[in-house]
């Protein structure tokens, strides 16, 4: 195989993703205003439905305007030898490996970020404000931005400058260190996330005593479940969509509830989505998911070592000089198929475990509240009551809104 045909079958494999997305967009907008199923009358009424049928038709066509500006400039950077333009200035500044790689990461990471924040301060500032959503302000905008930066910069680099180290030292053996490396890190994010991260962009505060949280002890109590580390989480500084989740093992488990969803919901259907969260845990899907997703991370650092080696990686994006960093980016564009695939399965899995949860809550606590409390965070977000199959197959972590409530009434 010649570096030429390679590159042809990234292209391909760019040009098919994107048409495959377009058509599951299109079918799914199809049945944007179809009639809504008799169980989800009371979520909408015909103002609220109008309003949610113009929401999800703007982001229709503002995800498409997106796509296609990336699929434009993905396109473009790679016919018009954007890698090589990029790796020949990182290398004017460096000889070291390493280094090289940090530079040409950086400075696609800094490009690709001022490339999509006109569109992030549109959808933020313009779809997310006209519907009602948006309590973000400029500054809290900016600020996010850097922020993020700065964190991919040092996390990101690191790990990088790690990796491209280990190469160095190993070869083809450098998976195995990797590897260690990313389930050290996966692991300690898991654990850690929302007592180091989170405070980065949110303020967290214990829930106070009071009837909720003596319903929610009663509850954990009632089902064996050790959970004394119950936080507020400030979303509503950012939207007023709410939210609910589990993070950490062992003492550094807890429960974050949004502050919208605290002030949308009534305590029993606040409890209930606890009891949704506490049957993920019970029922082992945080371990599994950690799991899976180290596990798919060895097998995709195994097969990057077999092929980062050949030269055709970094020929095929238009690099004549070989080197790690950009046979990695030729690699993540080989790569994208079976991404998708295991994307598709995990999604499969996810939506089983959403059903074991449900069902777990409905058993230990009550189903009633939480078909009342998915209606009302459903008609909040404006979420689309009708998808197509296709796009909920291909797409959702969650099983639609109607397949959950005809779970729980079994």
């Amino acid at each position: 195989m010649t570096a030429q045909t390679l590159f042809y079958i990234i292209i391909a494999i760019i040009i098919i993703n994107f048409i495959k997305d377009k058509i599951l967009d299109a079918l799914n907008a199809r049945h944007f205003n179809d009639p809504i199923p008799e169980e989800l009358n009371d979520v909408y009424d015909d103002r609220e439905y109008k309003k949610s049928q113009s929401y999800k038709a703007t982001n229709y066509k503002f995800g498409a305007w997106s796509s296609l500006f990336s699929l434009v400039l993905t396109l473009g950077f790679l016919c018009f030898d954007g890698f090589e333009y990029v790796d020949d200035i990182a290398r004017s500044y460096s000889k070291k490996p390493i280094s090289i790689g940090l530079i040409f990461f950086g400075i696609i990471l800094i490009a690709s970020d001022i490339l999509s924040t006109p569109f992030s301060y549109y959808k933020t500032f313009v779809i997310e404000e006209r519907f009602g959503f948006n309590k973000t302000t400029k500054k809290t905008f900016v600020l996010d931005k850097l922020k993020g930066l700065i964190m991919s910069i040092i996390l990101g680099g690191g790990i990088i400058a790690l990796i491209i180290w280990f190469y160095q030292i190993t070869s083809n053996q450098f998976w195995l260190y990797a590897w260690g490396i990313v389930t050290a890190f996966t692991v300690f994010m898991n654990m850690f996330y929302s007592k180091l991260i989170v405070p980065l962009f949110n303020k967290q505060t214990p829930l106070e005593e009071g009837d909720l949280r003596n319903k929610i002890s009663e509850y954990a109590k009632s089902v064996g479940f050790s959970l004394n580390k119950i936080f507020i989480i400030d979303g509503s500084k950012r939207s007023t969509k709410a939210n609910a989740y589990f993070s950490g093992f062992g003492s550094e488990k807890r429960v974050t509830l949004y502050d919208t969803l605290v002030n949308d919901l009534e305590d029993e259907e606040i409890v209930a989505v606890l009891a949704h969260e506490v049957g993920h845990y019970k029922r082992k899907h945080i371990i599994f998911n950690l799991a899976a997703s180290i596990l798919l991370t060895g097998l995709t650092l195994y097969i990057l070592s077999i092929f980062i080696s050949n030269p055709l990686l970094s020929n095929a994006i238009g690099v004549e000089t070989p080197s790690f960093h950009v046979g990695l980016v030729a690699f993540g564009l080989l790569y994208a198929p079976i991404s998708e695939l295991t994307g598709l399965i995990m999604n499969y899995v996810s939506r089983v475990f959403e059903y074991q949860a449900d069902n777990y809550a409905k058993n230990t606590y009550k189903g009633e509240p939480l078909i009342s409390s998915l209606k009302k965070l459903s008609k909040n977000s404006l979420s689309n009551l009708t998808p197509h199959k296709a796009y909920v197959f291909m797409h959702y972590s969650h099983p639609k809104l109607l397949d959950r409530i005809k779970n729980l009434k079994k």
